[in-house]
């Protein structure tokens, strides 16, 4: 009798596939081997970012959230520039539920550190997200304070972040204003010594 296969073993198409199982246990148990896979081999799973772009189009928040999270990793093998086709797509799920918006906030901060270069409209996007039609605004500005923390020091748009963070002490949630006094604690007396030099 053949041994069982175990879903590590599984080919990355087969993998992808049980992403849309009914099955509550292959479809999360799919998703966690894909997205340690997206973790430390980007560039195997790669060839197949245009399914899960087009997972961002689903009604299914969590396919959605699926996409969201292996995608921000997929980023870093990105050599053909393919988020930046779907960048307004991805950001326009701010809008979204909070468990969707919220892990865009929070995986900004690797998009990035991916891609320098987009920078200064990631920064844009999360420091508009009163401007969104979030419901819970206040709680998923946690994970963009955390994002803000993992690309401050090459960002050109410290005094904005800086403002933007010192108004989240305020905040509703307490998880945000606990982020913004870590946040301030760790650069705000750094920022302050570099902008006087």
């Amino acid at each position: 009798m053949p041994e069982k296969i175990t879903i590590n073993e599984k080919p990355i198409s087969e993998l992808l596939g049980a992403l849309k199982s009914k099955d509550d246990a292959e479809r999360y148990g799919s998703f966690e081997v894909l997205l340690d896979l997206s973790e430390k081999n980007p560039a195997s799973l790669y060839p197949h970012w245009d399914f899960l772009a087009e997972m961002l189009d689903s009604k299914n928040a969590y396919r959605k959230l699926i996409a969201v999270r292996l995608l921000s990793r997929l980023t870093r093998a990105d050599s053909e520039n393919r988020f930046e086709k779907i960048f307004d797509k991805y950001y326009n799920l701010l809008n979204d539920s909070v468990i969707v918006a919220g892990h865009i906030t929070a995986d900004s901060g690797r998009i990035a550190r991916a891609k320098p270069e987009l920078q200064a409209r990631i920064t844009d996007r999360l420091l508009n997200i009163d401007k969104t039609a979030q419901k819970h605004k206040d709680l998923i500005k946690a994970g963009a304070i955390d994002s803000f923390g993992e690309y401050f020091e090459d960002s050109q748009d410290k005094e904005s972040i800086m403002e933007f963070v010192r108004q989240q002490l305020d905040g509703e949630s307490p998880k945000t204003r606990e982020k913004a006094k870590e946040f301030l604690k760790k650069w705000e007396k750094n920022h302050e010594t570099r902008r006087t030099i």
